[in-house]
């Protein structure tokens, strides 16, 4: 089929399901995007339109990035992402639509201000994807809690203030300790935790500074809770699924961004992995979200009581996550229902768009912090994210795929053991994890070496004792190592439980080179497990190794570059 037909047949689907969007001849984009961390969901995005023959204008103002490169978008402009430049690219690219939940915060909060100031009207622009009504409704925290409270979701109690004033009356009324949310910012920036209605004043003047809206929520701490996530995608005939359910290693009180997350969830039983589920579902079909959306939760440990911490209409940091975890293209799904198809017209592979993945290996996320390149920034972690990157490892097991990430962080450790906690006490490292530090992971690896039950390391971080018992079988493994070196048997079973040879020969006391030569001589080396992206059992070249003995890649007789 020539180009041209192509174009026609796409602009009669278009038209035939948004009477709106049939203006000029040519259809142009323009996709709000925000930093490297949302790059190649944007990338992806972009190309996912491209495919439907549109013409695509993308305004990023990060020249280090792949969107940049003449062969991603038809035109690029690298500007301040403020109104005043995106609303003049408006007025000269004149672009039928405009797609901005692939942007980040920044995207939305741009789309919800060309709205406000009519330059969407002026230019006859069409917000594609979630509606600015259902934008306002998830970011509002007012709006927002009104919506929960309607169709009966439980949410923590909380007041919306505007000065220091009302803060320290609605938290005399809620109770200390609480936590600040500014209404629209992004990672959580200018909140925190406040005991003490000192605390609440110093944090209360950042945050409002902050807000766009100078909006802010005083919400009822629940820190210590488990946090729960929810990766949910709809579309335009209120068709809803869950791709990625996931788990917070890190209690609430520490931003999603910062935590060590999980997936699939390890740690709910059935009813309250069910009745979380069927919460995102019925959030997402309530706020009318078409894309995909993040739903955030926080569940009591102790019992099924939980409450929504907030929603992300929007393609974010978790998304990229879940869609990489789970090999569901979120960014592309989302662009396909941007312009109007169903989960059920958009193709993956030999299937379509409308399956949930099931994930038969572990995935986690562990975060990349700056406090090397920061030295005299306080590493405690709380609701505002200090993490600029992160990594990902997948394994079999959740002690293989953490020990993978912690080798992926390349902060000179190779494994869950960092000298500078062999000289502190005890007490001290007790002390030390209970603020949440961004290293305390090695510290709590260490407190079980020394002997303190997990009990007393759980009273201190409130982590899970399912995640605190993963750590303990790392540990107890370093010891079965050291007093049987040269085991091939014991070797085998380190090597499945993820345990570098660097950390190996540091047990046994040689050159990494030879336990590399025994693994050699055992011919014990990982296989590449696929991770199955289509959903229909087909061949997807998307890999990560592990010591099995099946290996899912085929080699092919092309000429290789590595």
């Amino acid at each position: 089929m020539d180009m041209e037909n192509k174009v026609r047949q796409i602009r009669e689907l278009v038209e035939a399901k948004r009477e709106k969007f049939a203006r000029v001849s040519d259809e142009v984009w323009a996709v709000p995007e925000l930093y490297f961390h949302e790059t190649k969901s944007a990338a992806i995005l972009i190309k996912a339109l491209k495919e439907e023959g549109f013409e695509v204008v993308l305004v990023n103002s990060n020249p280090a990035t792949i969107m940049t490169d003449t062969t991603i978008a038809d035109k690029v402009y690298m500007e301040p992402l403020t109104l005043e430049y995106v609303a003049k690219i408006l007025r000269y690219e004149r672009p039928d639509a405009i797609v901005p939940g692939i942007g980040g915060q920044t995207g939305l909060n741009l789309a919800m201000q060309l709205e406000k100031k009519g330059i969407l009207k002026e230019c006859q622009v069409e917000l594609l994807g979630t509606p600015i009504d259902s934008i306002e409704r998830a970011e509002d925290r007012e709006l927002f809690k009104e919506m929960c409270q309607s169709i009966g979701e439980p949410v923590i109690p909380s007041q919306i203030t505007y000065s220091v004033e009302e803060a320290i009356a609605a938290a005399n009324e809620i109770g200390y300790p609480v936590v600040l949310r500014p209404a629209f910012t992004l990672g959580g920036t200018g909140g925190g935790f406040a005991n003490n209605e000192a605390e609440l004043v110093e944090i209360m003047k950042h945050a409002l500074k902050l807000s766009p809206v100078h909006q802010v929520l005083v919400e009822k701490s629940v820190k210590g809770y488990k946090e729960i996530e929810f990766e949910v995608m709809r579309d335009g005939t209120d068709h809803a699924i869950t791709i990625c359910g996931m788990e917070n290693i890190d209690p609430v009180g520490v931003h999603t961004g910062d935590s060590i997350v999980v997936a699939p969830i390890l740690t709910l039983n059935d009813h309250d992995f069910t009745m979380l589920r069927d919460s995102a579902l019925k959030i997402i079909k309530e706020l009318k979200i078409e894309g995909g959306c993040n739903v955030q939760f926080a569940l009591n440990p102790n019992s099924s009581e939980y409450y929504l911490i907030e929603v992300n209409p929007r393609v974010s940091r978790s998304s990229a996550l879940a869609s990489k975890a789970s090999g569901y293209p979120i960014a592309r799904v989302t662009a396909k229902i941007a312009v109007g198809m169903t989960l059920d017209e958009i193709k993956l592979g030999e299937t379509t768009a409308n399956y949930e993945p099931a994930l038969d290996y572990i995935v986690a996320k562990m975060p990349r912090f700056p406090f090397d390149k920061f030295a005299t920034a306080a590493n405690t972690l709380s609701t505002q994210m200090k993490a600029t990157g992160e990594v990902m490892g997948i394994g079999r097991t959740l002690e293989e795929c953490l020990l993978k990430s912690i080798r992926s962080l390349e902060i000179g450790v190779c494994h869950l053991y960092m000298p500078k906690f062999d000289t502190m006490s005890n007490e001290d490292m007790l002390s030390y994890i209970a603020t949440s530090p961004d290293d305390r992971i090695y510290a709590i690896a260490q407190l079980i070496r020394n002997g303190v039950s997990l009990h007393e390391i759980f009273k201190a971080t409130m982590i899970t004792e399912y995640f605190l018992e993963s750590f303990k079988k790392i540990v107890d493994y370093e010891t079965t190592l050291a007093e049987n070196v040269g085991n091939k048997e014991i070797l085998t079973t380190a090597k499945k439980m993820g345990f570098s040879d660097q950390y190996i020969a540091k047990l046994w006391k040689q050159d990494e080179v030879a336990v590399y030569n025994l693994r050699k001589e055992m011919n014990l080396f990982p296989v590449y497990k696929m991770i199955e992206t289509s959903g229909c059992g087909g061949y997807i070249p998307y890999f990560y190794s592990t010591y099995e003995k099946e290996n899912d890649s085929r080699i092919s007789d092309k000429k290789k570059i590595i």
